[in-house]
């Protein structure tokens, strides 16, 4: 029993706490456990649908039914393998099979007859001019050899930069023979040690005459376009160079 009843509306139980209750009724009743989403105001509760529900925990007693799991197949034994290879042989990867050679994409403003700067070897910091592409993506170029002294040579286009300087080669016939095999070494047969160094010495006349001729034929064309233009000569012979403070980055070539 909770207690006497007393008109004040309050009473006290054995443990000393106060509980209200109305004068009309002889049972005290204790107040309904508080929700665990209170109403903060009418239609707006305290936590959303989402927090609620992890609140109540009523997941822990609900069973989900899942899609049925399919019936496994008995698999028929397979002997195990019992030679084992001494040492590790590397395999090759799928993906280097499948990859395809791509035709190497130019980079913007380089267009035949475009003046290109070389950045690195033989011929750094020399203008030369874009002739074409050769099926290994490399950029065939000239100084011309008249000019500024570069011949006929392969160059990577990571290693140049691209003017906005053209000269008109439209007229300028290229033999079709010069490709990358054009540029493959000549293999000398050794002959010792003395040998071997003397070979090095040696150059082949019928490869060199061939060399000069088709350099004659390509220059001829390019040198008669760049005299047609003021100053485009002294230009080519001018080597790139940058001075202190000069940020090629900030140029416009």
């Amino acid at each position: 029993r909770a207690g006497r009843v007393e008109r004040s509306g309050a009473v006290q139980n054995r443990s000393g706490q106060q509980l209200q209750c109305r004068e009309s009724r002889s049972v005290v009743k204790k107040d309904k456990m508080s929700s665990r989403n209170p109403m903060l105001i009418k239609g707006v509760r305290t936590y959303g649908r989402s927090k609620a529900y992890s609140r109540k925990q009523q997941w822990k007693h609900e069973k989900k039914e899942g899609p049925k799991k399919k019936e496994r197949t008995p698999k028929t034994s397979v002997l195990r393998q019992r030679y084992v290879p001494a040492e590790r042989v590397p395999k090759r990867l799928k993906s280097n099979l499948t990859i395809k050679k791509r035709k190497t994409v130019l980079k913007k403003g380089i267009q035949p007859g475009s003046v290109l700067i070389v950045l690195s070897g033989r011929f750094m910091g020399s203008r030369v001019v874009f002739l074409k592409q050769l099926d290994s993506g490399l950029l065939l170029v000239t100084g011309p050899y008249k000019v500024n002294g570069v011949p006929i040579r392969r160059i990577n286009q990571a290693y140049v930069i691209a003017t906005s300087t053209t000269v008109d080669i439209s007229g300028v016939k290229i033999p079709e023979h010069i490709d990358d095999k054009y540029f493959a070494r000549v293999k000398n047969a050794k002959e010792g040690e003395e040998g071997f160094f003397s070979n090095q010495e040696k150059i082949n006349p019928e490869w060199l005459a061939k060399r000069k001729e088709d350099q004659k034929a390509v220059d001829t064309g390019i040198v008669a376009a760049i005299e047609k233009v003021e100053l485009l000569d002294t230009y080519l012979k001018t080597k790139f160079t940058l001075k202190n403070g000069q940020a090629p980055h900030a140029m416009k070539f």
